[in-house]
């Protein structure tokens, strides 16, 4: 445990500077139609903004172990934070894309550090007896900022400019840096080599396979040269970063990090988590304010009782893990977690709000009893000078399972609207339209292709809506089918006090 003079003011500074890097990876989603025009773009140039902050986060990612024995955790915390104020700055003074992707890139480098940073913070300085607890604290900042990310950007676009998607966190970045540069403390400093070579193809991979996943939908997927590249570069970089894993002398990860069993199925999960918990959190909004006509700040306010689910399990997930065996915990989290997934799976466009209030709130139990008994027992059994670096594979692992999972959702969406939309099409002529004879009302004015044209609009929402559902369930299946893997979790002897990783 390393000491400072006070912990609870430094545990506060930790998480803004989490959150504030959680908030980025959302809050400019919705003011990216009102960027368009700002800068000149075009509405498919402009994802540009959310791709480069996304593949820059990946790539830096491996790097944080390195770098914080080389710089020093304090320092390394305080560059990170530092440069994240300064890049997000320039982002609001962007005047063309070219210059708004370039600031983002620099933005993503230095986010990708104060995410496994910030969690080793949390550990270090709390006693073995409080590090649950402030890693369920922790968790509850990494599930609620996606949630707040678009509300808060939404009020702030609709209220003021896009531009303070950017500068809202210069007020709360300096706090942060200020309570960080006073009270944190640092780990030694350790002599380490940097694996370029490993580094390099994994970088490549990563990014490869990041893009393919961003652009895949308007490019048509493998129907296009550029995704068909994408995804064979991302094959080949991966394949030789494993070659050079397993036969350098000096690695990028240590292979001993791999030969820990629960490590590596905790990267597993992670994956599946990114997939089964993002996807639902990239649906809702679009789904929310299409179909049943809810603003941006509704849309937020009614995810918002997910937090609070999440909330109440982590604050009673530290009592289940000492009393039960923490598999058993995360079992029935997923179960928790499919089952609001199946919920959702039965709504219509009749339904109110109360639905996606309890269907959310029921959604964050499970989430939190997955999430915090996860990360404890993937570095239940690791020794305790790999924790940075399995901080970043798991951080990895979880980015690439929320990418992976948004690609998935939104390619299954687009088809099953077209599906859906031609299966009902097909039965709605001139017959089947009840109580309607369309020579008589184009006597009156009313054409038939107006009368048809309101049909078609009443089809698209119930496509919409069954393309939706059918989202649902596949995410609910998806989190059911991997439960046995549980079953090769080892269990740790003694208890598992220790919650690490986002």
């Amino acid at each position: 445990m390393l000491v400072t003079a006070n912990r609870p003011l430094l545990m506060i500074g930790v998480m803004g500077a989490m959150i504030m890097q959680i908030l980025d990876t959302t809050i400019a989603n919705v003011a990216l139609p009102h960027m368009t025009t700002a800068l000149g773009a075009t509405n498919d140039t402009i994802t540009w903004v959310l791709t480069s902050y996304i593949i820059a986060t990946a790539i830096a990612l491996p790097a944080t172990g390195w770098l914080s024995d080389r710089l020093g955790s304090r320092n390394l915390f305080l560059l990170a934070v530092g440069g994240f104020i300064i890049a997000s700055m320039l982002c609001g003074t962007a005047v063309s894309l070219d210059e708004m992707v370039a600031f983002r890139i620099m933005q993503g480098v230095f986010a990708a550090f104060i995410g496994p940073l910030s969690q080793t913070a949390m550990i270090d300085i709390s006693p073995p007896e409080g590090q649950a607890k402030a890693m369920s604290i922790w968790g509850m900042g990494v599930m609620v900022g996606p949630i707040l990310g678009p509300v808060i950007g939404g009020y702030l676009t609709d209220n003021f400019n896009w531009r303070w998607c950017f500068y809202v966190n210069l007020p709360v970045g300096l706090l942060t840096f200020a309570v960080l540069w006073f009270l944190l403390p640092s780990r030694p400093k350790a002599a380490r080599n940097f694996d370029f070579t490993g580094f390099i193809f994994l970088g490549l991979a990563v990014a490869s396979f990041q893009l393919m996943l961003d652009r895949g939908q308007n490019q048509d997927w493998f129907c296009s040269w550029e995704i068909i590249t994408e995804g064979l570069v991302a094959i080949g970089a991966l394949w030789m970063a494993l070659i050079h894993l397993a036969t350098a002398k000096k690695p990028l990860f240590d292979r001993h990090l791999f030969k820990n069993r629960n490590l590596v199925m905790g990267m597993f999960f992670m994956i599946v988590i990114g997939i089964s918990t993002m996807a639902p959190m990239a649906l809702l909004p679009s789904m929310l304010q299409q179909l049943f006509g809810y603003s941006v700040v509704q849309t937020g306010l009614m995810m918002a009782p997910r937090g609070v689910g999440v909330l109440v399990t982590m604050a009673i997930g530290p009592m289940l893990m000492r009393r039960i065996d923490t598999r058993l915990v995360i079992a029935v989290g997923l179960l928790v977690f499919a089952y609001s997934l199946r919920l959702m799976a039965g709504w219509s466009l009749q339904i109110d709000s109360w639905f996606v209030v309890s269907s959310g709130f029921i959604q964050g139990l499970g989430m939190g009893l997955v999430f915090m008994p996860l990360n404890a027992i993937a570095f239940a059994t690791l020794d305790q000078r790999y924790r940075t670096d399995g901080s970043s594979l798991l951080n990895l692992m979880r980015s690439i399972g929320q990418s992976a999972g948004i690609s998935m959702v939104t390619v299954f969406l687009a088809r099953n609207i077209q599906q859906s939309h031609s299966d009902l099409a097909q039965h709605i002529t001139e017959k089947t339209l009840p109580g309607m004879n369309l020579g008589q009302l184009d006597q009156f004015g009313v054409g038939s292709d107006a009368i048809f044209g309101m049909v078609d609009g009443m089809i698209n929402k119930q496509a919409a809506m069954v393309a939706y559902i059918d989202d649902f369930y596949l995410m609910a299946w998806i989190t059911l089918l991997v439960m046995p893997l549980l079953l090769l979790i080892e269990k740790p002897r003694g208890k598992v006090e220790v919650v690490h990783s986002e």
